[in-house]
């Protein structure tokens, strides 16, 4: 009798407990320079996304590509992120650029236009992974924004 009460209870809990539908990706924001020095400039993001479902699961953001002033500069790769249930929640994304990536000969051009304008192009294009209970869907992330640089 015992075992009985303990199973159903067991899977009365787990059919409540829904996934009704994936995340939804809501936007990238907050793109911005960390730190700038002689070997590397790091910009970060923000991925903000809402989950309706009453159990989380996991986001990973490995492969997405940064490309300063539409040229490929670095990938990201990350750990991965737990989803809360119920929520809006955000991710980090945040790349390590080389200057010498940017400075090289075939940049040179878009480096002298940024620096006269003040302004740089950043744009991550990929794809940010949700796995929970078997389940997995890919977020498509193409975000593009101008960056005032301080000289």
């Amino acid at each position: 009798m015992k075992k009985i009460i303990i199973l159903s209870t067991i899977i009365i809990t787990f059919l409540s407990c829904s996934v009704n539908e994936k995340p939804e990706f809501l936007k990238v924001e907050n793109i911005k320079i960390v730190e700038s020095n002689a070997d590397s400039i790091i910009l970060s993001a923000d991925a903000f996304f809402n989950n309706p479902n009453d159990i989380g699961g996991e986001l990973k953001s490995d492969g997405i590509k940064v490309f300063v002033n539409d040229v490929e500069m670095t990938t990201l790769s990350s750990k991965s992120f737990k989803v809360p249930a119920k929520r809006e929640f955000s991710i980090p994304l945040q790349a390590s650029i080389p200057t010498n990536r940017i400075f090289n000969s075939n940049n040179i051009g878009s480096v002298l236009n940024s620096l006269l304008s003040k302004k740089i192009k950043v744009q991550y294009i990929g794809d940010i992974k949700y796995k929970v209970l078997g389940f997995s869907h890919s977020y498509a992330v193409d975000m593009t924004e101008n960056i005032k640089i301080k000289l």
